[in-house]
């Protein structure tokens, strides 16, 4: 999908930028795969704050995803739309089974209204189709992938995003991450072909405030702009240096460029390559 550019009209219409729906087939979603989805403006059951500068926006109705395709194993479905979802980056595919249910999975790029797609164990290597590690071809790009079997997909699912098959020598099956990381996967996990819908988002420019507050976010004021009190950066005559060995948050603990993994974490062992490493 293309980006679409506004004229100047405003100085928040300068640069504002928006992804071209025309691609997508219908506005309404379907009623029966919709949920509710309560806002709490980044606070806990006990009404306590603990994620800042969320608050507002737009209301959402929440899409329930088929992240598995497990009870539909070997059922081909049609696809019947490409629908836009609020509640994640990439394009959702409503697909009708032949028994005659519906249901929504992650719109991989090249995904057309007709097509049909299987989730099976061993099925043809197309985008949509959703099949075991072992059974797809090395080098393919992948999406939506599990990490423990029969959890159903989690890895890979962002707009524009893909994995790639590296090897099946072994016992695991070795996954290339968009970050670069090389990490281990279980060869019975299912993925799905395909590169994830909507590659242009990342190509998006906000252009003015407002539309960053439809979206639930509240502003952010900098550290170096506070009282002494209220920040450990703040404090001074005006935007005056932090006057630190390096940054911190609002509570004193470090902050930008210190490592935040466990070092200790379960699936240290399953990263064959780190992100970090060239």
């Amino acid at each position: 999908m293309a980006i679409k550019k506004y004229k100047p009209t405003t100085a928040g219409r300068r640069q504002m930028s928006v992804v071209n729906y025309s691609e997508l087939t219908k506005k309404k979603p379907e009623k029966r795969l919709l949920s509710s989805k309560k806002q709490n403006s980044g606070r806990n059951n006990t009404g306590r704050i603990t994620v800042r500068h969320r608050g507002g926006g737009t209301k959402r109705q929440y899409r329930v995803i088929d992240s598995k395709r497990f009870d539909k194993l070997n059922i081909s479905g049609v696809i019947k739309s490409l629908e836009y979802d609020p509640n994640r980056t990439a394009f959702i595919a409503l697909v009708c089974y032949a028994d005659g249910e519906k249901r929504y999975i992650l719109a991989p790029v090249g995904l057309k209204t007709g097509d049909r797609v299987i989730c099976s164990e061993k099925a043809k290597v197309k985008p949509g189709n959703r099949m075991q590690l072992k059974n797809i071809p090395i080098g393919f790009s992948i999406h939506d992938v599990e990490i423990s079997p029969g959890k159903g997909g989690q890895m890979v699912r962002t707009a524009g995003s893909s994995g790639k098959l590296t090897s099946l020598d072994g016992p695991m099956a070795q996954v290339q991450m968009p970050s670069g990381s090389v990490r281990y996967v279980t060869k019975e996990c299912y993925a799905t072909i395909g590169v994830v819908s909507n590659p242009d988002h990342s190509n998006v420019v906000i252009g003015k405030a407002g539309r960053v507050r439809l979206m639930g976010r509240r502003p952010q004021v900098l550290g170096i702009a506070m009282n002494a009190c209220d920040h450990p950066h703040g404090g001074g005559e005006g935007h005056s240096a932090i006057g630190l060995k390096h940054p911190k948050t609002p509570w004193g603990a470090p902050a930008l460029g210190v490592k935040t993994r466990k070092r200790k974490k379960w699936s240290n062992n399953l990263i064959v390559k780190s992100r970090r490493k060239k």
